[in-house]
């Protein structure tokens, strides 16, 4: 009860400066400026490093058309920026930059804003900026990366229960580590495979190319999951030897999960961000303790099922989960406060919400794993009773000895039993009764703890499940810093949408100014213009907004005519993307005509 309230109490507390995932921080052009000459070059500044793909840059013209660019670098304020330089020559208008990095925790981050040369395009084109994210990779790419951690938490955890609790039938075990084993090499490569087309957007078979190859084995995390497999290796020698000495595991192994916890560590969150050292030490405890905790509960639920196991023995796995528990909670408090930041950020960050998730899973988690220690101790208690009354037992019959009537003392020794008498006429002494079997001791007590065992491993397995979504999530501090580092607005969406109703002077077009054109609160103006290019007065105009992509929408305008122009200055449009505008326009009592143009809200 204690180790929950301190959870609580610490896992929203604190705040400070960005923790991991790389936020975009400033943009030089800045988002939606207008410029009176082109600039030479891009520059983006992020809050940690980041890495550079051969495609960062994508920058269209107003027409929609890529222009040639040169190679991403960093710029000279070091590797937090990325830069790209431009065409000598820009034409006027509106051009769109989408761009993509690598945050230094391995995770893809992308983007796209908009800047104008002499004065924004009159129109709003819908342009393909470029590969985001490829469903398939990237499901492929987190099945590998939650099978990873089910069979790393697998080969620890079986490893650490036989080291502790000495099973007797190790061979099932054996089993169990060799399925731990090969599983996470399985998963390893995958995720070595799958790496250059996850990180540029691109489809599974984007991997076959040389160039993905070469570009995974020099970025830090190919380097990193090249260390897991090289640890895999060891590991498996190591096994192979032991099984054949049949020798405990010892220090050595201990080692190697270290090693394996410290590849995790180096290629996620803690990686990047505040307190490093720290966080990468917390993280690898963190997924120690998972593994020992879990891992062990498989381990010990196996054994359960298919060989006796001493009260003795799960009495002491239960002392290791206890400790492990306590680690899992003070690491974990560490990496919520730090992935958080505020209390704001539980709520209103996707990170959080998981997060959220996560802690009511683990809520049940203890609540399954105070049964298993109360099932334990009952356990252990009925094993020393019994061990006591077959000790009194034997003592008992150990005493019972033939006492000779009038003749010579017996000698010392065991006694043999008398012979029968050829006529027969010696009696057998009645049976004495057996002490209980030690398997039919605490049968319901086993049968108890192996139910508390089953639900608390299904349930670790969904936490480890929000775990691999949390670990590619965008922490909610680096969230609040994005937020906080986005550019101010300098320009306003305009976007001319002509029509036409087929009636003599019945076609024109409608200039409709968003200003600012980002999320939340917007004013918007309308101007319909008739043939002649002149301000034409029309007796209705309605514009909606729909984004398909969020199933959100229509959302009414709700403009009114103010006299010479149609407005409203409190537009709510509350997610960014790419909005569908509905621009209907009746030019009599009978005709009217509606037009669909794609927006951009930032």
């Amino acid at each position: 009860m204690l180790l929950g309230t301190l959870l609580v109490l610490f896992l929203l507390g604190g705040t400070g400066p960005a923790s991991a995932h790389a936020a975009l921080r400033a943009t030089d052009p800045e988002d939606g400026s207008v410029l009176k000459s082109a600039p030479r070059d891009i520059t983006l500044t992020f809050t940690e490093s980041v890495g550079l793909l051969e495609d960062s840059f994508r920058v269209l013209d107003p027409d929609g058309r890529r222009l040639r660019t040169g190679e991403p670098e960093h710029a000279r304020g070091g590797a937090e920026t990325a830069r790209v330089t431009l065409p000598a020559k820009l034409a006027e208008g509106t051009y769109t930059v989408a761009w993509r990095v690598v945050s230094a925790d391995s995770h893809p981050v992308s983007g796209a804003f908009t800047f104008s040369v002499g004065k924004p395009s009159l129109t709003t084109a819908t342009v393909d900026t470029g590969p985001t994210e490829d469903p398939a990779t990237k499901s492929l790419y987190n099945i590998a990366r939650y099978l990873a951690y089910l069979a790393v938490a697998l080969l620890i955890g079986t490893a650490t229960f036989m080291a502790v609790c000495r099973p007797p039938d190790a061979p099932v075990l054996h089993r169990l580590l060799k399925a731990g084993w090969w599983t996470l090499l399985g998963a390893t490569l995958a995720l070595l495979v799958l790496r250059a087309p996850y990180e540029t957007g691109e489809g599974p078979l984007g991997a076959l190319s040389a160039d993905s190859v070469t570009r995974t084995l020099t970025g830090r995390p190919g380097e990193v999951l090249l260390a897991r497999l090289a640890l895999l290796l060891v590991a498996a020698l190591y096994l192979l030897r032991l099984a054949r000495l049949r020798k405990p595991f010892g220090w050595a192994g201990a080692a190697l999960a270290v090693g394996l916890a410290v590849t995790w560590a180096a290629g996620e969150h803690a990686s990047a961000g505040i307190q490093v050292p720290v966080a990468m030490t917390s993280s690898a405890l963190h997924l120690l303790a998972t593994a020992v905790w879990l891992g062990g509960l498989t381990a010990l639920l196996v054994t359960l099922y298919r060989a006796r196991l001493t009260p003795a023995a799960v009495t002491r796995f239960s002392r290791v989960a206890f400790a492990s528990v306590t680690v899992l909670v003070v690491t974990g408090v560490y990496q919520s406060w730090r992935g958080l930041g505020s209390w704001d950020a539980l709520t209103g960050t996707t990170y959080g919400r998981l997060l959220t998730l996560k802690l009511a899973a683990v809520v049940l988690l203890l609540g399954a794993a105070a049964l298993s220690r109360r099932w334990t101790a009952r356990l252990a208690t009925v094993g020393a009773e019994t061990a006591e009354t077959v000790v009194e037992a034997e003592a008992a019959v150990r005493e019972k000895v033939p006492e000779p009537v009038g003749g010579p003392p017996l000698p010392e020794g065991p006694v043999a039993a008398p012979e029968s008498s050829a006529s027969g006429s010696s009696e057998p002494e009645s049976p004495e009764p057996e002490p209980p079997a030690p398997a039919e001791a605490g049968s319901g007590q086993r049968s108890a703890l192996r139910r508390s065992v089953l639900a608390e491993v299904a349930v670790g397995a969904a936490v480890l499940a929000v775990t691999t979504l949390l670990t590619s999530t965008l922490p909610g501090r680096a969230e609040a810093e994005a937020a906080a580092g986005t550019p101010a607005v300098v320009g306003a969406s305009v976007t001319n949408v002509p029509f036409d109703v087929g009636t003599p002077g019945g076609h024109g077009k409608v200039q409709i100014t968003i200003d600012p054109g980002r999320v939340g609160d917007n004013s918007i103006e309308a101007l319909v213009y008739g043939p002649d290019g002149g301000v034409s007065v029309v007796p209705e105009l309605r514009i909606s907004f729909t984004l398909p992509a969020k199933d959100i929408g229509p959302v009414d305008a709700e403009l009114t005519d103010k006299g010479g122009y149609w407005g409203n200055s409190f537009l709510n449009l509350p997610i960014a993307g790419k909005w569908e505008m509905k621009v209907t326009v009746r030019t009599t009592e009978v005709d009217q005509v509606s037009e669909t143009r794609t927006v951009v809200i930032r």
